[in-house]
């Protein structure tokens, strides 16, 4: 039973952090294709407000540092959302396009009080879990995130169409502290750290972790595996209103199909991974990723493609994300040393979330000058090169596997 519980636990932590984010990655982008911003001007405004995403390894260290105990770990998650919610807040005071500059630095200061949040978060879930949950609990933070996006992206676009800008924020920063409650309650999570050790964590470790035996292969794995997907995923929305969708056309068949195909697909992919292995699902997941932008590829060749190919080209993407985003999590844990738990599981999203970033703003500028066409090529080619990477690097199976 103490496992259910986790799970909603944490499951309510990760939506938390999902929702407000995702609301803001969608409507800035539409809003900013609509007033005829350039694509690659889009990919690097996606990319700057998720830059204290990239930057949270930096204080990762004093996470680990100064959390012993549960208590302690509450404290900072409940601290870093409270912060969250009040820059959250403060937003709905200032328009989105007379104060559009404002409006993205009280962002990013939220975003690095929610990074905290889960450097906390990560470093918690990953000692609440023995090795064969841990697909599960990566699989559960994935559904939080497919979830808090399918909302976020999704259906506040609807409501933002209706209600606009001033009234939908307040909301956000309300959920946010509403989602703290399932931690406050639960009574059943443990950790076991020891305080001597605990204390020995300082900004060395970060380096350390680039110092394991065979860690290079992590690396590689990590930056590679599924770039390809977030560099489809950067230019999904830009390239479905150049097709001619309105806001809410893209909310449905993006935000809400979409990102409800991830959140099923997780759970999914941690089902899978616990049945045939950390190995074989890799694999596995890396081949779906190949065939899902060789899919865009074709569809993209037709300047007028009908709607049904771009619901199953949704499907194959959002699905095959999520199931990637559980083999990468519960990979980065497995390489978490003891008593660094949040440092090294940080670092270890930093580099996809960094390699994802560079995609991101390439992305966009192969969108521009050469068309849809060439970048779902590009990707394919990303594709390719990741599954010929991980049969390399990986011929092995795990002994532990």
């Amino acid at each position: 039973m103490n496992n259910k519980n986790n799970f909603f636990t944490f499951f309510c932590l990760y939506i938390a952090q999902q929702i407000p984010m995702s609301f803001f990655a969608t409507v800035i982008p539409v809003i900013m294709r609509q007033e005829k911003f350039s694509l690659s001007t889009i990919g690097f405004t996606v990319a700057l407000i998720k830059v204290p995403w990239i930057l949270k390894f930096l204080w990762s260290p004093v996470v680990d540092r100064f959390n012993v105990t549960v208590k302690d770990y509450k404290r900072w998650i409940f601290v870093s959302e409270l912060v969250f919610a009040v820059f959250i807040f403060a937003v709905a005071f200032f328009n989105l396009f007379t104060s559009f500059y404002i409006i993205l630095v009280l962002i990013m200061i939220s975003f690095f009080a929610s990074a905290t949040q889960d450097i906390a978060t990560d470093a918690l879930a990953t000692q609440s879990f023995d090795r064969k949950n841990k697909s599960m609990i990566n699989g559960i933070q994935s559904m939080g995130n497919f979830g808090g996006a399918m909302i976020g992206g999704g259906l506040l676009l609807w409501i933002y169409e209706k209600s606009g800008w001033s009234n939908i924020t307040p909301f956000l920063a309300l959920f946010v502290i509403i989602a703290l409650l399932p931690l406050f309650f639960n009574r059943g999570i443990t950790v076991n750290r020891n305080h001597s050790e605990v204390k020995q964590v300082n900004m060395k470790d970060i380096l350390l972790f680039f110092t394991q035996p065979g860690i290079g292969k992590q690396i590689g794995f990590l930056a590679l595996y599924y770039i390809s997907m977030i560099g489809t995923l950067a230019m999904m929305r830009p390239y479905l209103v150049d097709l001619g969708y309105n806001m809410k056309q893209i909310g449905t068949m993006s935000g809400l199909f979409g990102t409800a195909t991830g959140l099923v697909a997780s759970f999914v992919g941690g089902l899978i991974i616990r049945k045939i292995g950390r190995h074989h699902s890799r694999i596995l997941f890396a081949i779906l990723i190949l065939f899902t932008t060789f899919y865009f590829f074709l569809v993209s060749t037709n300047p007028h493609p009908e709607i049904q190919l771009l619901y199953v080209g949704i499907v194959l993407l959002w699905g095959s994300y999520g199931m990637a985003a559980v083999i990468v999590y519960t990979l980065a844990m497995d390489c978490a040393r003891k008593g660094r738990e949040g440092t090294d599981f940080t670092v270890q999203t930093v580099i996809a979330q960094l390699s994802g970033i560079v995609i991101v703003m390439i992305s966009g500028k192969i969108a521009t000058h050469s068309g849809y066409t060439n970048l779902f090529l590009f990707e394919f080619g990303l594709a390719c090169l990741s599954l010929i990477y991980i049969l390399i690097a990986f011929r092995k199976k795990e002994i532990n596997d």
